[in-house]
């Protein structure tokens, strides 16, 4: 198994995958658990309950507090924030909340997630955003608060509207349905 750990970081855990790379000063708790080629960068911090799918890129200076799930393939753009309590106070830290970041999904940098919420398949949030809520699949999301934008294929780019319920992808040869508020790539 091949993995890079740099000398000054600290790693307990025994839970990550072949050819990942772990950068200058990161901490990694001993019950998180890392996928296959990931890449995690300088100064970053994975806590215990912390669970990270193969080829997931964490920028520079990104905390994941217990609670988070990062699926194959999402991207954390630099200083992301992930929050891990809706009502904060010292010494009185009640059971995370969950957050699910789902595959494909990218962060754009000094982005803020708060903590319970769900960022949907192959989206994407703005740099410096604010999530306060659930982002479904297929969106771009900007601003503070967060409000979505668009919809965007796989690939991020924005999808042309054929009609009141179909989209295309010009980039990606793609064809997406929306059904109410949910947006589904067909097959």
């Amino acid at each position: 198994m091949k993995i890079y750990i740099d000398k000054s970081s600290v790693v307990k855990s025994k839970k990550i995958g072949n050819n990942t790379s772990i950068w200058q000063n990161c901490v990694i708790l001993e019950n998180a658990s890392i996928g296959s080629n990931c890449n995690i960068c300088f100064s970053s911090f994975i806590e215990n309950d912390v669970v990270i799918g193969n080829n997931v890129t964490i920028k520079n200076g990104v905390y994941l507090w217990d609670g988070i799930t990062l699926q194959n393939n999402v991207f954390v753009g630099p200083n992301v924030t992930f929050t891990n309590d809706l009502y904060p106070r010292s010494k009185d830290h009640i059971n995370p909340l969950k957050t699910l970041i789902k595959e494909g999904a990218s962060l754009g940098a000094n982005s803020t997630i708060l903590c319970g919420i769900e960022i949907g398949k192959f989206s994407m949030i703005g740099a410096g955003s604010i999530v306060t809520k659930s982002i479904p699949d297929y969106a771009l999301f900007l601003g503070s608060p967060a409000k979505f934008k668009y919809w965007i294929d796989s690939s991020g780019k924005e999808l042309i509207k054929k009609n009141d319920s179909e989209y295309i992808s010009v980039s990606r040869s793609e064809k997406y349905k929306l059904e109410g508020s949910i947006l589904r790539k067909v097959l």
